[in-house]
């Protein structure tokens, strides 16, 4: 039950430091799993005082670090019900330090979120709070009241001025239309805050598909209707009128209030309550990119002449206004949604009449992000326009400066760029060979379910032409991979990709060929042209084509069988971008969740999440960390002694000056990390293997991302444990000129 604050307050300050009610969360989590209802659940304790909150609170992350000051900017989004006339919920706060450790030198203070009403629909009433805080020297945690009323999810944390965000990465944040929900008795969102009270995350990062709105199909008779018609030139022309448009923003408004209110999901085959999923949303800030299960299966994809059917098109820019309520916590007509500093703004959207609306802002002192919007603009031939990449990398350019305090920049793309090639499957399924196929089941002569509904084509056609390996999209993906290798070469940043989408977790690469090409880069600064390649495989932080896709999903939806991971890794092999670059897929999983050997040790098909923290704030590394630095130390003055000593004996200090490349550096393999239980020699899994091309040790240094993707150990059980593959991705040390090496598609 919630609280009063004039009860709670007290309490809260004896209490400030106390762990998140796990044992509470797990309870949520086994009552949301049984009798699962019909409708939407009703819980009494959605009223707070005078108001009746349908959805949220839910925070969002908007910036820090802006125009050189120690800001921290975000929202918090509330959705009343009936909300009494000329009456507003009050949000107040109360600041303090994260730690005990630091109670003595931090400072508790507290305040008001002032709030706008953004949107009003149905007897809904959206409002929009605005936090505007000032980062400390330390960590700091925020407890929040609604209307004075408190619960214990009430809560976020923001790191201190010095450091940078710990960050969550997820996708596929629902069930597919046909998946049987009941199969899967836990939540891995539990899992994310059983980690998130050992090691607080201040950002969750959602790289599309946040919600499965695919139900439209059930839900709409007009887009039924829609689908039924035979005449394709009837079907390119029905017109959209005020019922349509009714039918599109009733469903998508409280599917959203389902979903995002109470984890309330109903399918063709079953349903389900993710109860701590909003649970989640209260307590640790989005952001978020969309995809195509935001709007509708394959939306952007189809056919053009599909796509610019007026009642399709309709779909798209219906749910488009949903996710920016929703997601971004602003109303399309207000100036907010083109004018807010962490909106990047491309061209309008050739079916979603919308600017594309990429994001870019700081993620604490040394990670930016930037989340680029590839579904405004998308169309069968293109995922974003020219003039957008330009307006995008202008901003970047502008705005990083090289060798600057930005350390890392996660690119998030919704669909994984460094994956294997289908080419041979989408040639298959566009053959003539197959055309009288797809014309029997769009005629329902043979199964239906072979052809989608929208335009007739192979119903997986659309899940190929998504990939930026798909043969419309191979021009554009090496462009932008090139550019982005470029400009993380030329400001000494690493550049690191998120995506999703796929169902399975994996981890793509790029990095530099293993041989000797001394014209392949110049080190900037140099005076000669270095042949670094000779080291890349010792010291990959010189390594400027060095950029990992995390890709991690599903952390709801269901994962492919078996025998789609085998085909994949069958499928997958060495890449060459060009003579100086190589794409391959990490051999990482090596071990199966349980500790078993697995024969696929590139990809595995079990739901999963991910997390990125720099490895001085790592909970693992950091005493680590402290203790090499202590050593270190040692060893340099002992160095700095002994070369004095040599010098007053005019002898050569001989052996004793400290090396550039420090061989005392943890280097570690890409491998899973167990209990002690599964360790062979301290856990190191490879410790028998030599390096090579594909087996190398990435190095920790404080400024390393420690990056896990958490795979989910049994899907029945419900402490939603997970088994955690790791990679150490290094800063890039040094700016670099690339040599001009064609990239094919691109420069020929």
């Amino acid at each position: 039950m919630p609280s009063a604050a004039t009860d709670n307050q007290q309490q809260s300050t004896e209490e400030w430091f106390s762990p998140l009610p796990l044992d509470e969360y797990y309870k949520i989590n086994e009552l949301a799993r049984k009798d699962v209802p019909k409708t939407r659940p009703i819980d009494p304790n959605d009223k707070l005082g005078d108001y009746n909150i349908t959805c949220g609170p839910i925070l969002r992350l908007a910036g820090t670090l802006e125009n050189n000051t120690a800001n921290y900017r975000g929202s918090i989004m509330l959705v009343v019900k009936d909300c009494p006339e000329e009456k507003t919920p009050s949000i107040t706060y109360k600041i303090g330090p994260a730690s005990e450790t630091e109670s003595n030198n931090g400072e508790f203070s507290t305040g008001e979120f002032a709030v706008t009403k953004y949107y009003e629909e149905d007897g809904y009433s959206f409002f929009r709070y605005t936090i505007d805080l000032q980062l400390a020297q330390y960590e700091q945690k925020i407890e929040y009241y609604i209307d004075k009323f408190f619960k214990k999810s009430f809560q976020f944390y923001i790191p201190s001025v010095d450091e940078s965000m710990n960050v969550i990465s997820f996708s596929c944040n629902g069930f597919s239309l046909g998946c049987d929900a009941s199969e899967y008795k836990s939540s891995l969102w539990y899992d994310v805050l059983a980690k998130h009270s050992k090691q607080h995350y201040h950002v969750m990062l959602g790289g599309g598909d946040q919600i499965y709105s695919d139900a439209i199909k059930l839900h709409s008779k007009k887009l039924q209707e829609w689908t039924e018609i035979n005449n394709p030139l009837k079907k390119r022309h029905a017109p959209v009128d005020d019922k349509v448009l009714v039918e599109f923003n009733n469903f998508y408004l409280n599917h959203y209030m389902n979903w995002f209110g109470k984890g309330f999901w109903k399918g063709s085959a079953s349903q389900v309550v993710e109860a701590l999923f909003p649970l989640t949303m209260s307590q640790i800030p989005s952001v978020n990119i969309y995809d195509d299960h935001d709007i509708i299966d394959g939306f952007g994809s189809y056919h053009d002449s599909t796509m610019s059917a007026p009642i399709f098109s309709a779909v798209g820019n219906v749910a488009y206004k949903y996710y920016m309520l929703f997601q971004h916590q602003m109303n399309p007509e207000e100036k907010l949604h083109t004018s807010d500093p962490s909106w990047v703004l491309g061209k309008e959207g050739p079916f979603i009449k919308q600017k594309n609306h990429s994001v870019f802002m700081r993620l604490g002192k040394e990670i930016s992000l930037l989340g680029l919007d590839c579904r405004t603009e998308r169309k069968l031939k293109q995922i974003c326009d020219p003039q957008t990449y330009k307006i995008v990398f202008n901003k970047m350019n502008e705005t990083l400066k090289a060798n600057g305090d930005v350390k890392h920049l996660y690119v998030m793309l919704g669909v994984p760029i460094f994956y294997p090639r289908l080419v041979w499957l989408e040639w298959l399924l566009t053959s003539r060979a197959l055309a009288p196929l797809r014309k029997l089941a769009a005629k329902g002569v043979i199964n239906k379910g072979l052809v989608n509904e929208f335009d007739g084509d192979v119903e997986v056609l659309d899940d190929l032409n998504d990939h930026w390996c798909s043969k419309h999209h191979k021009r554009e993906r090496n462009k932008l991979i090139k550019d982005l290798m470029e400009f993380g070469a030329k400001k000494g940043i690493r550049i690191t990709i998120l995506s999703g989408d796929v169902h399975l977790g994996c981890f793509g690469r790029m990095k530099s060929k293993y041989h000797h090409h001394p014209n392949a880069h110049v080190l900037r600064g140099a005076k000669e042209i270095e042949d670094l390649n000779k080291d890349l495989t010792s010291y990959p932080e010189n390594d400027p084509r060095l950029i990992f896709n995390v890709i991690s999903s599903a952390i709801v939806n269901a994962p492919p069988p078996d025998a789609m991971a085998t085909l994949l890794d069958k499928r997958s092999r060495i890449h060459h971008f060009n003579q100086d670059t190589d794409e391959d897929i990490v051999p990482i999983f090596v071990k199966d969740v349980d500790g078993a050997p697995r024969a696929n040790h590139q990809f595995l098909n079990k739901r999963n999440w991910s997390d990125l923290v720099l490895a001085k704030q790592s909970l693992k590394y950091k005493s680590l960390l402290a203790e090499a630095e202590k050593k270190a130390n040692a060893d340099a003055d002992a160095a700095e002694a002994a070369t004095a000593e040599a010098a007053e004996a005019e002898a050569p200090a001989n052996g004793t000056h400290a090396d550039s490349t420090d061989t005392s550096v943890l280097r570690k393999y890409p491998q899973p990390v167990f209990d002690n239980e599964h360790d062979t020699k301290e856990g190191d899994f490879l410790h028998n293997q030599k390096p090579n091309d594909r087996y190398i040790k990435y190095p920790l240094f404080e400024d390393s991302i420690v990056t896990s993707l958490r795979v989910e150990k049994d899907h029945t059980s419900l402490a939603s444990e997970s088994t955690a593959y790791e990679v150490l991705i290094p800063p890039l040390i040094g700016t670099y000129k690339l040599g001009r090496a064609t990239v094919k598609h691109v420069d020929v």
